[in-house]
């Protein structure tokens, strides 16, 4: 009976980051203006590491992954409310992908070490992770099949993601203090702990 509860206590949270991601993907949808060279901004990276942190690696990957399966079936979870199987040839769907790894790797440092320290590093090392995959899979992308990789190097790709990466990075530091406050104040006495 412990289990099954325990269970049912883990897809609810986990489903309410898919739920979130679907949120922080289309955030320009309650707030226009929050947009850099006609690109919206998302808090995807922001809540993909808090779902390393909070859920770890294990229900953390799991939501992300439902988050993108969710995607590609159709629903319009993506930024820009899009969905669906083309979205796996879109420039901007490497980061989708690292949402996946991110949350793992996160998840896997911060398990058995619950200080701020390593929140703050985990977070770091997660945004490193979504850019990695990420500004790989457009650069190859604009190259192979979108056609528009001419005269794109590889320095003007990451280039390009400065404005992202800055506004990343603070999100990425926030995240990290935000679950650490999180964890202190009432994590420590949920479920998601006891069953860990």
């Amino acid at each position: 009976m412990q289990h099954s509860s325990s269970t049912a206590y883990e897809i609810t949270i986990g489903a309410l980051f898919v739920a979130l991601m679907a949120i922080g993907s289309n955030i320009t949808a309650f707030a226009p203006f929050l947009s850099i060279m006609n690109v919206p901004l998302t808090l995807q990276t922001f809540i993909a590491i808090l779902a390393g942190i909070i859920l770890g690696s294990r229900l953390g990957f799991f939501s992300m992954f439902v988050y993108t399966v969710l995607g590609l079936i159709g629903a319009p979870v993506f930024a820009g409310f899009k969905g669906g199987i083309g979205s796996l040839f879109m420039p901007t769907f490497g980061f989708i992908l690292s949402f996946m790894v991110l949350a793992f790797a996160v998840g896997k440092m911060v398990e058995n070490r619950r200080s701020f320290s390593v929140y703050i590093i985990a977070a770091i090392v997660g945004l490193v992770l979504n850019y990695l995959v990420g500004v790989n899979w457009m650069y190859t992308a604009l190259h192979l099949w979108v056609g528009e990789g001419s005269g794109i190097g590889y320095a003007i790709a990451w280039t390009s993601m400065t404005p992202f990466l800055v506004k990343d990075s603070a999100l990425a530091v926030l995240a990290a203090v935000f679950a650490y406050r999180l964890e202190k104040g009432v994590l420590h006495r949920t479920p998601l702990r006891r069953a860990a």
